[in-house]
């Protein structure tokens, strides 16, 4: 087992690894930038290091300056957390270079799975589904042109080199393509530093559904159920569920086999999500996250496994201590992201914490690296806390959190509170009909409605 972690993250990411390896006997170090000195993060580490100024390409997306403080405070290993370079291959392959062990899969599948059409011609060999789309970037608009009649419109313009909605276009129609395939290669570029973009079918309203695994260094992969991710707006994630409850025990059942014979036969080691859409009774992978996942404490809750424990383990080479026997789902959980935005029109909203409470009772955890006084960056993602819940039911889980976001209190900024209690109080969410387009067509009638704004 590792001696010395350096944990190369921020925020309550940074704060879960920091607790993880605190219950593994784990000494820590805290990388900082100086907007985030007064961090928990940092003033709970054993030891810290500032790495450079607020702006995150010159401290947490700075590679030479996190290896510099690995050797200079003797680590052992670098966990990178999510966001930032948890999914950079050149890093992961510089960390194993220097000494260090990346916890996290190879660099080889993190470049193999950051990559949407390598990802995709992987997931074809694997046996696994696909959207139908074009089998390669797509380089010009008459190529463009000829591939959307192929598979028929509606059809979906894609960055080949990242996600989050970042260099994506839907094209309705044919008269808009050109228009949307430029804009799409623009916004590519200047988001991922790569213009390539690729086309695949436009599914009108499917749900988002992901697959948990962990796999150990002496080939043992566990699926550890699904989540529903649904619940988006442009494209990010704010609300989380596990199980879906658009899933059956037999689809769930046949679902992770598929998955876990695919990771099996991909050799892949540590954490990972397979994200796919349903629609028809019809699952389709679109991509797979080689990092852990910020909703990941939704399958803790319903499978009781610390899964940061248990990808610190099988970094240093144990075997996991669980099998899929073992693995048994039960009750419901649910996260909702509480992001420092405005709940009226999702902008940032970053300022210093004056008030802080955070909801409790039976069923109710708090992810979150926030006290009075603390401040909310505007160099940095917005997420600001983590709520979830569990319930032996998912109607108890709603019960629940309706409660718990009612005593959560946050001051000094705004959060997205209020959106969350409008939805746990909707109808359709209350009967798990929603999909990917639930808050695009309903965003308005919560605000307005629920909300009074």
């Amino acid at each position: 087992m590792f001696k010395k972690i350096l944990i190369a993250n921020r925020g309550e990411v940074a704060l879960r690894i920091l607790r993880a390896c605190r219950d593994l006997g784990i000494q820590t170090v805290a990388v900082h930038s100086t907007a985030d000195a007064e961090a928990m993060h940092v003033r709970l580490a054993d030891e810290s290091v500032c790495i450079g100024p607020a702006p995150a390409a010159k401290s947490y997306l700075n590679a030479q300056e996190i290896l510099s403080a690995a050797t200079i405070t003797g680590a052992d290993a670098v966990h990178p957390g999510f966001g930032f370079l948890s999914e950079n291959a050149n890093f992961a392959q510089m960390v194993e270079e220097h000494g260090f062990r990346f916890i996290g899969p190879s660099p080889q599948h993190i470049a193999m799975m950051g990559d949407k059409i390598t990802a995709k011609k992987t997931a074809v060999s694997l046996g696994l589904p696909i959207v139908p789309g074009s089998e390669e970037g797509v380089r010009d608009v008459e190529t463009a042109h000829s591939i959307a009649q192929s598979i028929g419109y509606p059809v979906l313009i894609k960055a080949s080199g990242g996600g989050g909605g970042r260099g994506m276009q839907v094209v309705p129609d044919m008269s808009l393509l050109e228009e949307n395939y430029h804009a799409a290669r623009t916004e590519a570029q200047m988001a991922f530093g790569n213009p390539e973009v690729y086309i695949e079918k436009y599914l009108d309203f499917p749900r988002h559904i992901e697959v948990q695994i962990i796999a150990d260094s002496s080939g043992n992969v566990i699926t550890l159920g699904e989540r529903d991710c649904s619940l988006q707006r442009r494209h990010q994630k704010i609300w989380e569920e596990a199980p879906s409850p658009a899933i059956d025990e037999t689809t769930r059942a046949a679902l992770c086999d598929q998955v876990r014979t695919a990771i099996q036969k991909l050799g892949y080691q540590g954490l990972g999500t397979l994200e796919f859409l349903y629609q028809d009774d019809q699952f389709y992978f679109i991509e797979m996250n080689t990092r852990l996942q910020v909703e990941h404490p939704i399958t803790e809750m319903v499978t009781g496994i610390d899964l940061v424990c248990a990808q610190i383990r099988v970094a240093a080479g144990e075997a996991l201590s669980f099998t899929q026997d073992s693995i048994r789902l039960r009750g419901h959980a649910i996260e909702c992201r509480i992001n420092a935005e405005s709940p009226l029109d999702f902008l940032p909203s970053p300022g210093t914490i004056t008030i802080y409470h955070a909801p409790g009772g039976p069923g109710i955890r708090v992810d979150s690296a926030l006290y009075p006084g603390a401040i909310i960056s505007p160099h940095y993602d917005s997420l600001a806390a983590k709520l979830i819940v569990y319930g032996h039911t998912r109607a108890e889980c709603l019960a629940r959190l309706d409660r718990a976001l009612s005593e959560y209190v946050i001051d000094g900024i705004q959060t997205l509170i209020p959106f969350h209690r409008a939805l746990v109080r909707h109808p359709k969410i209350i009967a798990g009909t929603y999909h990917v387009k639930f808050l695009e067509q309903h965003a308005d009638d919560l605000r307005h409605k629920e909300m009074g704004f």
